[in-house]
């Protein structure tokens, strides 16, 4: 008949059971340690000091933040200055396009340079329009909202304003007004906000700012001669041939050489990409400092970790073999 459990016996079952527990947990986090090379246990690696910890990385958590300020700002300008540069190349080619057509005279020449500036017209509107990730870039912070209405819509509203002109000063001085400061141009073909994307942080007091909207003047200059060009054998204007020659040679004269606006513009934007990406190279070197820092800090001598976790290894066997001995024990082995 089996002897009664005693007190005793249960008291060294759960002595056994909580060694063999605190055992186990030992050697799983010795193993995390040996192969990841990092403490499982900061609080004891570190005695308790998390200052210098923390400030690594609430530094690493600041970079995280700037790195994805530059790679924003380097999206946003790299697209801006392809969009300026596809803009400046249709009014340079256009501009080329239209003093040959007024040179030569010839009413079919300038239908041809007309229908292509129209042509041109929309793919200026449709770059200026261009989104990243769902945010219009030209529109300052209305972002979400496309800076300009089509291009169709805006000759539409100049040949309104046209209607009834005669000759080139009249032509030209309804386009001025219509494209100048507080002119239609603001409040009828600009839907964006007079405000401009907000600086981008760089880094601890280091911005980079982006101050380009589809309605700067630069832009719309050039906007203002291609519509000319386009406008020049618009059928339903019904100029006389001589004023489509003037208007189209006025319209090549300015996009060829009224360009000092759009050259600005992409100087200052080099200038804005420039410091973006300076501002990311910094924080690639910056970010690898800290986590060497870090991984200094949290990191375990291997040969140590191993040489305890063998001596755990070893201590766990010895409890096995200890707990089936006595799971073995008779009364006659007791009494010897």
């Amino acid at each position: 008949m089996p002897s009664p459990i005693t007190i005793g016996d249960l008291a060294q079952s759960f002595m056994l059971r909580q060694q063999n527990t605190d055992l186990k947990s030992r050697m799983n986090q010795l193993s995390q340690e040996l192969a990841s090379g990092r403490t499982a246990d900061v609080a004891r690696h570190l005695s308790g000091s998390y200052s210098y910890l923390a400030d690594v990385e609430r530094n690493l958590t600041l970079i995280e933040g700037y790195d994805s300020a530059a790679s924003e700002a380097i999206l946003f300008t790299g697209t801006m200055q392809e969009v300026l540069d596809r803009y400046q190349t249709l009014a340079t080619d256009l501009g080329s396009a239209a003093l040959t057509a007024a040179g030569s005279f010839l009413d079919e020449a300038v239908i041809g340079a007309s229908t292509r500036a129209s042509e041109d017209m929309e793919s200026m509107v449709n770059a200026l329009n261009t989104t990243v990730a769902g945010r219009a870039i030209f529109s300052g912070i209305d972002s979400d909202t496309s800076p300009l209405i089509s291009s169709e819509q805006i000759l539409d509203e100049l040949r309104t304003a046209l209607a009834g002109q005669t000759d080139l000063a009249g032509v030209q001085g309804v386009l001025d007004t219509w494209f100048g400061p507080g002119g239609d141009f603001e409040t009828v073909a600009y839907q964006g906000s007079t405000t401009s994307l907000r600086p981008f942080l760089l880094g601890e007091g280091e911005t980079v700012d982006l101050d380009l909207r589809a309605d700067d003047p630069g832009l719309r200059e050039l906007m203002k001669h291609t519509a000319m060009a386009a406008l020049a054998s618009d059928p339903g204007l019904g100029f006389d041939s001589a004023l489509q020659v003037e208007m189209m040679k006025a319209a090549g004269e300015g996009l060829s050489f009224q360009q000092e606006g759009i050259v600005q513009l992409r100087a200052d934007l080099g200038y804005a990409q420039t410091r973006a990406e300076e501002a990311s190279a910094r924080v690639v070197s910056e970010r690898a400092g800290y986590l060497i820092a870090q991984s200094e800090l949290l990191a375990v001598d291997p040969y140590e970790t191993a040489t305890q976790l063998e001596d755990v290894q070893f201590q766990l066997e010895a409890l096995y073999a200890l707990t089936v001995k006595l799971s073995r024990l008779s009364l006659t082995d007791y009494l010897r």
